[in-house]
C-alpha cells in the first residue's frame, strides 16, 4: 500500500510537481490534494486555504442541526441548547485559532452555521437579526470568537 504525501504552496508552485505516485527512495508515495491531521482533527489542502475543514465543520454541523430539528418538539429548550452546544458549537470552536486569517468567504459559511443553531435554539425566523439571537447564549460571532481565543492564549502565556 503507497504511503500518502501532501506538498503545500502556491498553485504555481504545484502545478510544477508530479501527480499520482512517486519514488521516493525505496518507497513508493501517492501525491494528495488533500489530507486529514488526525492530531488536530483538520482536513488540510495543499495550499492551507482551510476550504476543505470549513466545509467538513459546516456539513457536519448542519447535519447535526437536521437531526436535532426532527425532534425538538420533545425537547425543552435548556436540553436543546445543550444538544447544540455539544454537537454544533464545539465543531465551530475546536481549532479555530488556525482559522484566523482565512477568506471571508470561508468564515461566513461557519458564521452562518453558528446563525442557523441560534435560530434553532430561539425558534426564530430567518428574517429577524441575528445578534441579539447571539448575545442571551454567550456565543461572539465566528470571527470575534477567534480573535478571542488567540488573545486569551496570548494573556495566558504572559502570565506563565
Amino acid at each position: 500500500m503507497p504511503r500518502k504525501l501532501t506538498c503545500l504552496g502556491t498553485r504555481q508552485q504545484l502545478e510544477k510537481l508530479p501527480t499520482g505516485d512517486v519514488q521516493l527512495l525505496s518507497a513508493s508515495v501517492r501525491t494528495q490534494s488533500v489530507v486529514r491531521d488526525l492530531g488536530v482533527g483538520l482536513t488540510l489542502d495543499s495550499q492551507l486555504t482551510m476550504a476543505d475543514h470549513v466545509s467538513t465543520v459546516c456539513r457536519a454541523g448542519y447535519y447535526q442541526l437536521r437531526q436535532l430539528r426532527q425532534i425538538i418538539q420533545s425537547l425543552t429548550p435548556t436540553v436543546v441548547q445543550t444538544l447544540v452546544q455539544a454537537f454544533v458549537s464545539c465543531r465551530l470552536d475546536y481549532c479555530n485559532s488556525l482559522l484566523y486569517e482565512i477568506a471571508d468567504s470561508q468564515l461566513r459559511r461557519l458564521q452562518s452555521v453558528q446563525n442557523a443553531a441560534a435560530r434553532l435554539i430561539t425558534g426564530t425566523l430567518h428574517t429577524e437579526h441575528i445578534t441579539p439571537l447571539l448575545q442571551p447564549l454567550h456565543r461572539l460571532p465566528v470571527r470575534q470568537q477567534i480573535l478571542f481565543k488567540l488573545l486569551n492564549g496570548r494573556a495566558f502565556a504572559y502570565l506563565a
